[in-house]
């Protein structure tokens, strides 16, 4: 239910004008891979059940967060579909009123099996990481054979409608960055829009080194030796940057998080897996909703919670700051 007492309107508004609409929920800090860009190759100390948030509890601050004007819910992990009860869950966000649209970031393993599944509890569409379709790159990147898991989760989420399939990719120097433009061409022969990322300090390891990261400029460089590329003009407060690929329809973009910050058109709000708010996905503090929601909390003075720390984002992420200092949750127990 939404929350019961008065409220202002717009809700989630920050002291930069900008409204929090968009409402990233990690579901799961596990996962079947082991990106070296994300987590050692050991893997990292998992939530212990009864830290999660169980579905009902989900699902009741997915609803107050709806009610407060989010108009989109993006399920990501750690590897959402670890998550026993997805289906479940997506279920119960499609059933909520107003009805947000619902989409879900995975690595794709196991997608094959679920995505009809998903798509007919109420799903609208996937992001699917993928680096790189070289068996090699793919093994080393991920330090797991499961190149062809993957791509069948590629091909069900398509047939099952979950559509436009994008693709996430992050270009590592020395490992994948070779393959930005096979990688183009491999999702624009099967219809998926690709979206590069540049990697961001939000490692388990901490070991993120500037230098070693391949940015905007260099993808744009590297694509552009076999394709034409022409920017797209309208944005609005969407992450990637896109570009007409050899005059369009189809597109490529490009999350420059870290040369090319969007932070002033930021309208994304986080929720972990157990049950921590953070207005940012730098954020160095986050509040907590599961301690007060189990003590007993209405959904008003949640929803009070909710709105005074989205009223305290900062203006930016502060990378490039002196003071920057990495978050000390990696983007595995976050959610994307």
């Amino acid at each position: 239910m939404p929350p019961t007492t008065s409220l202002p309107t717009p809700r989630l508004l920050d002291r930069f004008g900008r409204v929090g609409r968009d409402l990233r929920v990690s579901v799961t800090d596990r996962c079947n891979l082991r990106c070296t860009y994300c987590m050692p190759a050991e893997g990292l100390p998992w939530l212990p059940k009864p830290e999660m948030l169980t579905d009902e509890e989900l699902l009741r601050l997915i609803a107050i967060l709806v009610g407060l004007g989010v108009d989109t819910v993006r399920l990501t992990g750690g590897e959402p579909l670890l998550r026993r009860s997805l289906v479940d869950v997506v279920a119960g966000i499609a059933a909520l009123d107003p009805r947000p649209r619902i989409a879900m970031t995975s690595n794709g393993v196991g997608l094959d099996r679920l995505a009809a599944r998903l798509a007919a509890a109420g799903l609208d569409r996937v992001n699917v990481s993928l680096d790189t379709t070289d068996p090699q790159h793919f093994a080393r990147l991920t330090r797991r054979d499961r190149l062809e898991d993957v791509i069948a989760g590629l091909a069900a989420a398509a047939d099952a409608g979950l559509t436009p399939v994008k693709v996430n990719a992050v270009a590592m120097r020395g490992l994948n960055d070779v393959d930005a433009p096979d990688l183009l061409q491999w999702c624009l022969d099967r219809g998926y829009e690709l979206r590069f990322i540049e990697q961001m300090p939000l490692d388990a390891q901490h070991d993120w080194d500037r230098g070693q990261m391949v940015t905007q400029d260099e993808l744009l460089a590297r694509l552009g030796e076999r394709f034409t590329l022409t920017p797209v003009p309208e944005r609005g407060s969407a992450p990637a940057e896109r570009f007409l690929v050899d005059g369009g329809p189809a597109t490529v973009g490009i999350i420059a998080s870290v040369t090319a910050p969007f932070c002033a058109a930021c309208d994304r709000v986080r929720l972990t897996a157990d049950g921590q708010l953070r207005n940012c996905l730098f954020a160095r503090r986050e509040v907590d909703l599961r301690g007060p929601l189990r003590e007993g909390a209405t959904d008003g003075e949640l929803g009070r919670l909710i709105i005074d720390e989205m009223a305290a984002k900062a203006a930016g992420h502060g990378i490039d700051s002196p003071d920057f200092v990495q978050p000390d949750r990696p983007m595995s127990a976050i959610g994307g």
